[in-house]
Parts: structure tokens; sequence; C-alpha cells
């Protein structure tokens, strides 16, 4: 796929948001849903992703599973990014699944699931 505005790209992350279960929408509170066209050099560092890895989406917080009841005073985030979801993308359609897949995992572990535990649900594991 060659390019999307910007402001395609958060339609396509709000159509993703909407397309999910209605009980996992409703219990996402206090989450900023952003996008940046790559990670920045921090994210990649902290990550310790080589140069040959890239990433789709990134959340960053505390997760739900985690808190003991706390409320946490900052928002969380959940970050897609963009040029690494056109790369994969051939059409508008697998874009669409491409985020729709990747905020899905990025809300995961916003409720506190490890990578092991969203294989299995998606039966990969």
């Amino acid at each position: 796929m060659q390019t999307i505005s910007d402001e395609h790209f958060q339609e396509l992350i709000s159509q993703a948001f909407d397309s999910l279960p209605k009980t996992h929408r409703d219990n996402v509170r206090n989450v900023a849903i952003l996008f940046a066209d790559e990670p920045a050099p921090e994210q990649r560092y902290e990550l310790q992703l080589r140069h040959d890895q890239t990433l789709l989406g990134l959340y960053q917080g505390v997760p739900l599973s985690q808190r003991q009841g706390k409320q946490a005073l900052l928002p969380d985030r959940i970050t897609l990014f963009k040029l690494p979801l056109l790369a994969q993308a051939s059409t508008e359609r697998e874009l669409q699944e491409a985020i729709r897949h990747t905020l899905w995992h990025e809300i995961a572990h916003y409720y506190g699931l490890n990578h092991t535990d969203i294989h299995k649900l998606e039966g990969k594991g």
C-alpha cells in the first residue's frame, strides 16, 4: 500500500476500535489511543529492538491486572505505528485488518495479558 493521510489513518483506527466487542471497548478507560509514523528512538532502545525489527503497536501504562484498585493519574497510551502497518498491507482492507488486530493486541496488554496469553487467544499457542 502506498500512503494515506493522517486523517484517514485516524478514521481507520476509530473504525477498528468501534468494531471490537462492546464489553472490551466499554472497559477501556483513561487510555489515549494515538499513532506515530514509527517508534521513537527511545522506544526502540527501551524495547531493545534491533535495526531489522519493527513494531506495529505499543502499550505503555500499568495493566489493569496490576493496579490493585488504584487509578493511574496519567492516561495509559496505545500507539499504533503508521509506516510499519502500511508496509505490511497491500490493500486498504489489509490495512484495516492489521490496524484492528494491532489495536486488539495492545488492548489485551492493557487488560494484563502477556504475549503467551494473546497467542493462545489467537489460536497460535
